[in-house]
C-alpha cells in the first residue's frame, strides 16, 4: 500500500510516521545539485575553468598554509585539530563536489595544507636535540663542522661536534677571535677550547628576531665565546679541503682588490661575507642592493648563462661538433656542472641551493626544448625547498626570493608587458630606451613586492632601489662577475693585475652608487613592528594577483588595501621592554626614543629602534621631559589614553630596602626590574620583573589602548622557546623574597 508520504513511491509498511519519517531523506545528490544550481558556484567554475592551467601553481601555497598554521597555532592539540579540520574540508568537498573542478580544488589545497602542517611538524621533530639550560663555561674537546671568517668583526665563527660529552649539547657554535685563530682551523679538524656558552638568544621583544628558532632547525644547542688558546689536537683531513681552498680563493681576492672591493669582490666569489665594513653593508641595504650580497638566484644566473653561452658558441665553431651533436644539450650539461660546483663553492647555503636548483629547471627544460623561465619552474623551486626545508618558509631569505621572482615573471607574462617589452626591429636608442624602461618597470614591481616583507622582518625599506638596481644589476652581472672570473683565470698564468684594476674600479663605482642612494633624503621608510593579519592579507593578495591570469586576479586589490591600510594605521607601543629587563625604552608620538641604558648592548638599542621605527641615535631616560633619575632607577610620567601613567624602572644591582621599593611602587602604575621584586611591591598595574618576563619574555606596552603584547604571545610555545611554565620561576621567586626580607632585618 502506498501512503503518498514515502519518497518516490516507497510502500509504507506501518503507520503514517514511519512514511513521514522517511520522506525527510535527502536525496543523495541534494546538497551539491542545489550547490551546482547556484549562480555564485557557476560563476567560480566557469573561472576555475579559464584557469585551470594556473590551479598547479596553488600546491607550493597549499604547503605554505599548513606550514604557516603550524607555527602561528603552536600548540600539539591545535595541530591535530588543524590537520583534522583539513581532513573533514576535503572530504566534504569530495562527497558534494567531486564532479566539479572547485570541488577537487578545495579537496586538494586542503589535503596539502594538513601535508604541510605535517611535514613542519616532523621537521621540528626530527631536528630535536638538546638545548644548553643555562650559561657555563667548560672546557671541552669538538670536532670543527665549519669554519666562517667574519673579518669585519675580527673574529671566526666555529660550528663543533661535541659529541657524547656530558652536560653540553652536541651541536654548538663559538666565536673565535681573529688573533686566536690558527690557520689548521678547519673543517674536520678536532680541538680542545675553553669558552662561555649560552642558550640560543629567544626574542627580546615582540616581532623580533627569533635565533632560538633558528638554532633549533639547525641543531645548534649553544653559541658562545672562546677563551684563551685552542690546543689542535687532530688537524683536518685532506678530504676536507673544499672549505680551505675556499678561504684561500676570498683571501686572494682581497689580496688582489683593496678595501670594500676586496670584501665585496670575496663575496661573488666564494660567498664569504665576513670580511664587508658594517658601514658598507648598511648602505647596501639601505640602497636596496643587499641581495647582490647573498648568493641567490642573480649570481647563479650569471655563472650559469655565462657557461652556456660560452660552451655553445665555442663549440658552435666547429662544423663536425654542431653537425654530430646537439650542442645545447652539451651546454646545458656543462653549466648546471658549473652552478652546483659554485653552489659548493659559495658554501652550499638554502639560499644558493634554491637557486641553483631553479636554474638546473631551467636548464633541463632547455634540454627538452620547453618553455624554461615559467611560474611553473618557480613553483616546482618552492615545492622542493618546502620539502626539504619546511621552516624556510616563515624566513626573509625563502620570502624576498621567490616574491621576487614571481613578481618579474607574473609582471612579463602579462600580454600588454610582453607586447611593450619585446625586442623589434627599431632605432638603437628606442631599442636602448625600451630596454631601460623594462629594467626600470621590474625593479619598480619587485620593490613593491618587497616593501611588506622587508618591513615585516627588518622594519624598514628602501624607496630607491628600482633606480638603484638599474645601474647595478647590469654592472655586477655583465660587467664585474665576468672581469672577475677572467681575471681569476688570467692569475694562472700571472696576467690577472689589469683586469683586477677594471674590477676594482667596477666595484667602487657599486659601492659608491650604494652609498649615495642611501644617503639620500627619505632613502629609507621605517615602520614599527606590523601585525601578523596585515601582513597575511598583504601576502595573500600578491599570491592572488600574480598566479591568476583571468580579470578575477584584480580581486587581490581588496585584501591588499586591507592590509596596507592596517599596516599605515599601526600605532607604534608607547613602552618597549626587553626579556631580561636590562633595557627599556619609552618612544613618543613624534617618532623620539629615550632608553634607560645607553652604554653597552649595542645589538640590543639597534633592535629597539628598528622595532619601534625609529631611525637615528636614541635619547638617555635623564634627558626625557618629566623623567627623574638616579643611579638606581628612574621614574618617567607618560600620557597616554587621557590620563597620565608613572612609569619606575631600576637599572642597578645595588641594594633597595624593601620598605623605599613597596613605597616607590604604590606611586607607579608600571615598575620595570632586571630582579626578582618583592610581593610587598604592587604597582597599581604591571610589575614587569625577572619572574613575569621569565615567563612570558620581552614586552610592549600601548598606553592608548592599553593594550601589552608579549614575546610569547608572538611566538607560542614551540619546542625551541624556553619560557618559564611557573614551577622553577615560582620557587626561585620565593628564595629570593626569603633573601629581601633577610637582608631588610
Amino acid at each position: 500500500m502506498r501512503d503518498g508520504l514515502s519518497p518516490n513511491g516507497t510502500t509504507g509498511t506501518g503507520s503514517g510516521l514511519t512514511g513521514t519519517a522517511l520522506s525527510t531523506l535527502f536525496h543523495p545528490r541534494q546538497l551539491s545539485d542545489s550547490w551546482r544550481g547556484a549562480q555564485r558556484f557557476k560563476l567560480i567554475e566557469l573561472q576555475l575553468e579559464k584557469e585551470r592551467d594556473q590551479l598547479p601553481l596553488w600546491v607550493p601555497v597549499a604547503l605554505g598554509c599548513g606550514i604557516a598554521s603550524w607555527y602561528v597555532l603552536a600548540n600539539p592539540a591545535w595541530w591535530l585539530a588543524f590537520v583534522s579540520l583539513c581532513g573533514g574540508l576535503g572530504l566534504f568537498a569530495l562527497m558534494t563536489g567531486r564532479d566539479t573542478r572547485a570541488g577537487k580544488a578545495i579537496f586538494w589545497f586542503a589535503l596539502l595544507a594538513a601535508m604541510g602542517c605535517a611535514l613542519i611538524w616532523f621537521r621540528s621533530w626530527s631536528v630535536a636535540a638538546p638545548v644548553l639550560e643555562r650559561p657555563v663555561v667548560t672546557t671541552f674537546n669538538a670536532g670543527i663542522e665549519r669554519v666562517e671568517p667574519v673579518l669585519a668583526r675580527d673574529m671566526v665563527r666555529l660550528t663543533l661536534r661535541t659529541g657524547e660529552y656530558p652536560g653540553l649539547p652536541p651541536r654548538v657554535r663559538v666565536n673565535v677571535p681573529l688573533e686566536k685563530a690558527d690557520p689548521d682551523l678547519q673543517d674536520g679538524a678536532l680541538i680542545q677550547l675553553r669558552a662561555r656558552l649560552m642558550p640560543p638568544a629567544m626574542p627580546a621583544l615582540p616581532g623580533a628576531y627569533d635565533f632560538s628558532e633558528r638554532a633549533w632547525f639547525q641543531g645548534l644547542g649553544a653559541t658562545g665565546q672562546a677563551l684563551g688558546e685552542i690546543t689542535i689536537l687532530r688537524p683536518a683531513n685532506p678530504a676536507f679541503a673544499l672549505s680551505r681552498y675556499r678561504q684561500s680563493l676570498s683571501a686572494h681576492v682581497q689580496s688582489r682588490m683593496s678595501g670594500a672591493a676586496g670584501a665585496i669582490g670575496a663575496t661573488l666569489a666564494t660567498g664569504d661575507r665576513g670580511a664587508i665594513d658594517e658601514v658598507d653593508a648598511e648602505a647596501m641595504r639601505r640602497s636596496g642592493l643587499a641581495h647582490l650580497l647573498s648568493i641567490s638566484g642573480l649570481h647563479v644566473t650569471a655563472v650559469v648563462g655565462a657557461i652556456y653561452l660560452l660552451v655553445l658558441k665555442s663549440l658552435a665553431l666547429s662544423p663536425a661538433l654542431a653537425l654530430r651533436f646537439r650542442l645545447p644539450i652539451v651546454a646545458a650539461a656543462c653549466a648546471a656542472l658549473a652552478a652546483v660546483a659554485y653552489t659548493l663553492m659559495t658554501g652550499a647555503q638554502v639560499p644558493t641551493i634554491r637557486a641553483c636548483v631553479a636554474a638546473l629547471l631551467v636548464l633541463v627544460a632547455l634540454m627538452m626544448g620547453r618553455s624554461a623561465i615559467t611560474l611553473r619552474m618557480v613553483a616546482a623551486g618552492a615545492m622542493f625547498v618546502l620539502i626539504f626545508w619546511p621552516e624556510s618558509l616563515v624566513g626573509p631569505s625563502f620570502q624576498l626570493s621567490f616574491a621576487a621572482v614571481t613578481a618579474i615573471i607574473a609582471l612579463h607574462e602579462h600580454p600588454r608587458i610582453k607586447a611593450l617589452v619585446m625586442l623589434r626591429e627599431e632605432h638603437l636608442l628606442r631599442r636602448v630606451g625600451r630596454f631601460v624602461f623594462s629594467l626600470f618597470l621590474t625593479g619598480l614591481v619587485v620593490e613593491i613586492a618587497l616593501m611588506p616583507i622587508a618591513l615585516y622582518h627588518f622594519h624598514k625599506a628602501g624607496i630607491y632601489g628600482a633606480l638603484a638596481n638599474i645601474v647595478a644589476i647590469p654592472l655586477t652581472t655583465f660587467v664585474i662577475m665576468p672581469l672577475e672570473a677572467l681575471a681569476l683565470m688570467l692569475d694562472s698564468a700571472g696576467l690577472g693585475a689589469p683586469i683586477w684594476w677594471l674590477c676594482e674600479q667596477a666595484l667602487g663605482g657599486l659601492i659608491a652608487l650604494a652609498h649615495f642612494v642611501s644617503s639620500r633624503p627619505g632613502a629609507v621608510t621605517m615602520l614599527p613592528s606590523m601585525p601578523a593579519l596585515a601582513f597575511g592579507l598583504v601576502i595573500f593578495a600578491g599570491l592572488w594577483i600574480c598566479l591568476w591570469r583571468e580579470r578575477w586576479r584584480y580581486l587581490g586589490l581588496i585584501p591588499a588595501i586591507i592590509g596596507v591600510l592596517l599596516i599605515i594605521t599601526n600605532r607604534a607601543p608607547d613602552i618597549y621592554i626587553t626579556g631580561d629587563g636590562r633595557h627599556v625604552a619609552i618612544r613618543n608620538d613624534q617618532g623620539e626614543l629615550a632608553m634607560l641604558r645607553t652604554s653597552g648592548g649595542d645589538f640590543i638599542r639597534d633592535m629597539i629602534r628598528e622595532n619601534a621605527g625609529v631611525e637615528g641615535e636614541s635619547l638617555a631616560l635623564e634627558d626625557w621631559s618629566d623623567a627623574a633619575c638616579n643611579g638606581d632607577a628612574c621614574v618617567v610620567t607618560l600620557t597616554g589614553g587621557d590620563r597620565e601613567w608613572v612609569l619606575l624602572a631600576t637599572r642597578s644591582s645595588h641594594h633597595i630596602s624593601a620598605l623605599a621599593l613597596s613605597a616607590a611602587c604604590r606611586r607607579a602604575d608600571i615598575v620595570v626590574s632586571d630582579r626578582w621584586l618583592p610581593s610587598s611591591c604592587q604597582p597599581r598595574w604591571i610589575k614587569a620583573d625577572r619572574h613575569l618576563l621569565s615567563r612570558v619574555g620581552g614586552m610592549t606596552v600601548d598606553l592608548e589602548k592599553q593594550k601589552i603584547s608579549t614575546a610569547l604571545a608572538w611566538t607560542g610555545r614551540h619546542a625551541w622557546t624556553r619560557y618559564d611554565s611557573g614551577g622553577a620561576g615560582e620557587r626561585k621567586a620565593d628564595a629570593r623574597k626569603t633573601d629581601v626580607r633577610k637582608a631588610d632585618q
